[in-house]
């Protein structure tokens, strides 16, 4: 993937200040959207939910997120960027105490939808402003910003038990969490670019994909399932199918997170030597075969290697998705990525909840080995440009 050479006058000191402030708000979402994940094992006992009746609230998440994303690329086009990531930012962290508290499956639902749609919006535009940082700098650097956001899960899936351990009451305990992404939210936002940095283009208020946009969704739908069947199916097959107790069933989503965090890390370099192709490639066989592993292997430390392995093939690939929808030709990047993340988000957002459907009709690791099979169709089907 061939990047531009840096053309514009954006001062240097400028473009790594507002780098700094995107990753911060990378891991704000990572965070953020992690903390639900310890919370999942618990709502199913608390409200004494089945996993089809657990699956269908899950969709609420993913509705929330669906329904802000096909308008979030004109709203960034009109207000810029920064300020929807800050509005949203916000929003996380007043809905997270409420996931926490819902006593009701009817509050559950709700409250996950408003998250939902305070991390679609967030996804979106702190994509946005990360393709524009990516073309000023001039370089492929869009993996370690999605570094920051695996960080943010591997935190996010701790955090909430370890502040538990500390002896803090769960109220407290959430308010803390919620305090910090607050803090960093808006410490951060002066950094960010402003509108009048970003490339912007006439575009209609919804946007709905089309042409290479729907290729790069479609595809990105696969990935994204595959991040969203660790995040809200690892806890519970960790616990119910693997007898890890509540208080560690989040460690299959940690461990995944540390393995997604530390190939990003090191994801730009692993694409400049090799090609987003060979990246895809290799990355959907790798995560496929790492869902084998944790579904047919019934011993637990296997079983999160299986997740490890999940988290080093998905890690580079929704990173070349993104930066290859910003790249398109005519095509304002906020406008491109609104549309590959809509039908992202329907993979990791509303896949999971689908696959609750099909495990309470078949079974859990059933459903999950259909998410090797897609993997293996993406990893053989990418064409870079």
């Amino acid at each position: 993937m061939d990047l531009p050479l840096p053309t514009d006058t954006t001062p240097q000191k400028q473009l790594s200040k507002a780098r700094f402030a995107t990753q911060a708000l990378f891991l704000v979402c990572g965070l953020g959207l992690a903390t639900w994940v310890p919370m999942v094992p618990l709502a199913k006992i608390r409200l004494n939910l089945n996993e089809a009746e657990l699956g269908l609230i899950l969709l609420c998440l993913g509705a929330g997120a669906m329904t802000i994303m096909p308008f979030t690329g004109s709203l960034i086009n009109r207000f810029g960027s920064r300020l929807i990531m800050l509005l949203s930012a916000l929003m996380i962290a007043a809905v997270l105490p409420l996931l926490l508290f819902a006593s009701t499956s009817l509050a559950l639902a709700v409250s996950l939808y408003l998250f939902g749609v305070a991390i679609g919006a967030i996804d979106v535009s702190m994509n946005a402003q990360a393709v524009v940082i990516q073309e000023r700098t001039g370089k492929y650097i869009m993996s370690s910003f999605h570094g920051l956001f695996s960080v943010g899960g591997l935190i996010g899936s701790l955090g909430l038990g370890f502040l538990l351990g500390l002896g803090l009451s769960s109220t407290l305990a959430i308010v803390v969490i919620s305090g910090l992404l607050v803090f960093i939210a808006v410490s951060q936002y002066s950094s960010l670019l402003p509108r009048s940095e970003e490339k912007t283009v006439e575009a209609a208020t919804l946007t709905i994909p089309k042409g290479r946009v729907l290729v790069l969704g479609l595809m990105c739908f696969v990935a994204f399932l595959a991040e969203g069947a660790i995040l809200d199916w690892s806890a519970v097959f960790l616990q119910f199918y693997r007898n890890f107790n509540e208080s560690i069933s989040g460690v299959g989503f940690a461990a995944f997170s540390v393995a997604m965090a530390i190939m990003r890390m090191s994801g730009d370099k692993l694409i400049h030597h090799f090609n987003p192709k060979k990246v895809v490639l290799y990355g959907g066989i790798i995560a496929a075969i790492g869902i084998i592993i944790a579904i047919s292997i019934p011993i637990g430390a296997i079983t999160v290697f299986g997740f490890v392995l999940v988290g080093i093939g998905c890690a580079n690939i929704v990173p070349v998705f993104f930066s290859a929808a910003g790249d398109l030709p005519d095509t304002s990047p906020s406008v491109a990525i609104a549309g590959v993340t809509t039908l992202g988000y329907i993979g990791q957002l509303a896949g999971p909840a689908a696959l609750g459907f099909i495990a309470e009709l078949t079974s859990l690791p059933l459903a999950l080995g259909g998410v090797s099979v897609l993997l293996v169709i993406v990893a053989f089907t990418f064409k870079d440009k």
